[in-house]
């Protein structure tokens, strides 16, 4: 039987409201679709707020502007050999570079130095200026290529003494800063020694400087930034914890 022409007219509008039958269609699954989380990072390692090895006597001694600092740390009281790491402060603690091997004075080490007296002060000296036979090899510290630094000889172990000085950090410790690593005057006199410099390492013990050898006399060159004020703290490993 057919439908009156009226009925067909409100079928079609349905359809066109979109009420029309449909052929049903499935539900959306209410299972959650799990996301991978991506692994934390870990951490960064916390930097040492104070110099490793450092104890409060002589981290008073350092000054407030220092970023770079050279630790040279002696293997014993008397003993002649040790190792040094540099560390900068990057204003999240201090970052140290790698361990080198070191030479200090024959004797060992000494909080009251003398001329003679074959030891290496203890303590925090400034370290300003360079020099050396060979030329400059591009060091922002002052720097005074002189063939004074020439040396012949041999040393304590019989070892020869030539090119110790073909690259030279002056330590200030009674010295005048600012003046070339040769400048010979003492501030305090004569008989508390003077001239202590870190200088190539000849094989041996020294008369109280502190010996590095030549690739890292280099490194430490190129390394050390005026604007960071660099030290050395220089000691036998109690000494410097005291």
């Amino acid at each position: 039987m057919s439908l009156p022409r009226r009925a067909l007219f409100g079928l079609a509008a349905l359809a066109l409201a979109g009420c029309a039958p449909t052929t049903p269609t499935a539900a959306p699954s209410s299972t959650p679709v799990s996301t991978p989380v991506p692994a934390a990072r870990p951490a960064p390692p916390e930097l040492p707020r104070q110099l490793p090895g450092v104890g409060p006597r002589l981290l008073a001694a350092v000054p407030a502007g220092t970023r770079q600092a050279l630790v040279v740390t002696g293997d014993g009281p008397e003993a002649d050999t040790g190792h040094a790491v540099l560390y900068r402060d990057d204003g999240n603690g201090w970052l140290a570079g790698p361990s080198w091997p070191a030479r200090n004075a024959r004797r060992g080490w000494t909080a009251d130095h003398r001329e003679g007296d074959l030891r290496s002060p203890v303590g925090v000296f400034g370290l300003g200026d360079a020099g050396g036979r060979l030329p400059n090899p591009g060091t922002r510290l002052p720097y005074d290529r002189n063939d004074a630094f020439t040396i012949d000889g041999t040393g304590f172990a019989g070892e020869p003494l030539a090119g110790s000085f073909d690259y030279v950090v002056a330590i200030d410790y009674n010295r005048v800063p600012g003046t070339s690593p040769l400048d010979t005057r003492r501030p305090r006199g004569g008989r508390y020694g003077g001239g202590i410099w870190l200088h190539v390492d000849h094989g041996g013990p020294t008369h109280g400087c502190v010996g590095l050898p030549v690739e890292r006399m280099r490194e430490l060159l190129l390394a050390l930034d005026p604007a960071l004020h660099p030290v050395v703290v220089m000691g036998d490993a109690q000494s410097l914890a005291g």
